[in-house]
């Protein structure tokens, strides 16, 4: 149940089905190996899930720094063909979306990915990322609030919103 739960976790974090089933892996033996450091005042699923946070954040540092080396080198990137996974992102991150994805911070992903699809509660974010309740409250009405705002902004500048996108819920 847990391992089917982190790996889509990932797919949504990494946007690559290859990459989120090796981080998933990465991710149990990290848990395995830190059992003993688990305490039951927080939820189990909230202590898997921060790791998983801290590990997929860092895999995406890494790989936006080897993203910057190849530019300043200028080496071509050979693209692979699409995963079903990315397929499906790629149609609900349409152009508005995806354009207001791209302007937005890693913590402010993780927030909507954590709120929106995992349908996780205030609290459980709040322990996943090592917030504070209220803060993690306030920041995820702010982002659903930026998102909006950006969509509208998009919507202004001539994208054509499709009826999904209108009835998606932010």
């Amino acid at each position: 149940m847990y391992q089917r739960r982190i790996f889509i976790y990932c797919c949504r974090m990494l946007r690559d089905e290859q990459d989120a089933e090796d981080a998933a892996q990465d991710i149990f033996v990290r848990a395995y190996e830190s059992i003993h450091r688990y305490k039951p005042t927080v939820g189990f699923t909230a202590w898997l899930y921060k790791i998983a946070y801290r590990h997929c954040l860092n895999l995406l540092r890494r790989s936006r720094l080897l993203q910057q080396k190849r530019l300043l080198f200028r080496q071509d990137q050979d693209e692979a063909a699409e995963s079903p996974e990315q397929i499906v992102d790629r149609y609900l991150f349409g152009p508005p979306l995806d354009a207001v994805w791209q302007r937005l911070t890693l913590t402010e992903h993780n927030l909507l990915i954590l709120s929106v699809f995992e349908e996780k509660t205030v609290t459980e974010i709040a322990d996943i990322i090592g917030r504070n309740p209220e803060s993690v409250k306030k920041r995820i009405t702010r982002t659903k609030q930026k998102v909006r705002d950006m969509l509208k902004k998009e919507e202004e500048q001539g994208w054509r919103v499709q009826q999904t996108w209108l009835r998606t819920k932010i």
